[in-house]
This record gives C-alpha cells, structure tokens and sequence, in this order.
C-alpha cells in the first residue's frame, strides 16, 4: 500500500548545524592518529569538612608537642577526632577525642601540617564548620562557628541542625 501523500522531510537549522559538526568531528577522528588523542586527567580538590583557625592549628601543635597526648603506652601517636555526641538541652553537643588510628568512615583533615579526623556519623552535622581556639580569662576551648546550626542552647554547649 502507498500513501497517498509524502511529506517532505524538514530539517531545522539546529538539526542541520549538529549533524555538519558530527560529520567533521566522524573525519577528524579518522584522519587522527592514536598518538593525537591523550588521556586527561583532572583532580579537583574538594573543600575540607572542617577548617581550622590559625589559633586552632597553633594550640593543636603546642598539644601535640607538649601535651601528654603525643604517645600513648601501645606507642602510637594520637590524632584530634572531631565528632558529635546525642546530648545537651538541644540534641548535640562537640566531643573531641584523640584516638591512635583513622577508623574506616572517618574524614582525615589536614591543614598546615595538622592532622584531625572527623567521625564518619558527625560529617552531616559539622560539614562546612570552622573550628576555632579561644582563650579568656577564664576559660580556654575550642570553638566552632558551624552554619548547619538552627538553634543553640543557652549556655552553647548544644545545638540542633
């Protein structure tokens, strides 16, 4: 059976200009050499998970230089582990521990020859953090300035994201 009518067959200026450039990239790839064509590789640094303070890596320096934490009695050095514990007036409250090995999950931080690890359960709560150090009169810690925070208790040892 024929139809009784044929429709000519349009093509768009974009369908045109697409197949002119496949067609020329189809002959360069044929006329190129193996050799013209060089794998690239790119790596793209991502943001840490947790900044530190200039104040931050100087005290975690002076700990681990002068603190008892530098060797612990199995011989190994211990390393700064940022994480986030369930409890406070407003869910979560910092904990900081030194641990002597990076466990599976965790995120290895480095910055100005300071290494701190952050707890695989805690990357959600403080990814984009800066961790800072302050000392007053009566009182030194660390600080962190987090932007996930929505709300803080009164005394700011807690907060909720």
């Amino acid at each position: 059976a024929t139809p009784l009518f044929r429709l000519p067959t349009v093509m768009s200026a974009a369908s045109r200009a697409t197949k002119v450039i496949a067609n020329s990239a189809k002959r360069a790839i044929q006329t190129s050499s193996p050799s013209a064509f060089t794998k690239v590789t790119t790596t793209t640094q991502r943001a840490a998970v947790v900044r530190l303070t200039p104040a931050a890596v100087q005290r975690l320096k002076h700990l681990r230089t002068y603190g008892t934490t530098n060797a612990d009695s199995e011989g190994g050095d211990k390393i700064l582990k940022v994480g986030v514990d369930k409890k406070g007036c407003s869910g979560l409250a910092y904990a900081l521990d030194w641990v002597t090995e990076k466990s599976k999950f965790d995120e290895e931080v480095s910055q100005d020859g300071v290494k701190i690890l952050v707890d695989s359960k805690a990357l959600f709560s403080i990814l984009g953090s800066e961790m800072d150090f302050v000392e007053d009169k009566l009182s030194s810690q660390f600080v962190f300035k987090n932007p996930n925070v929505k709300a803080m208790c009164g005394c700011g040892h807690s907060f909720s994201v």
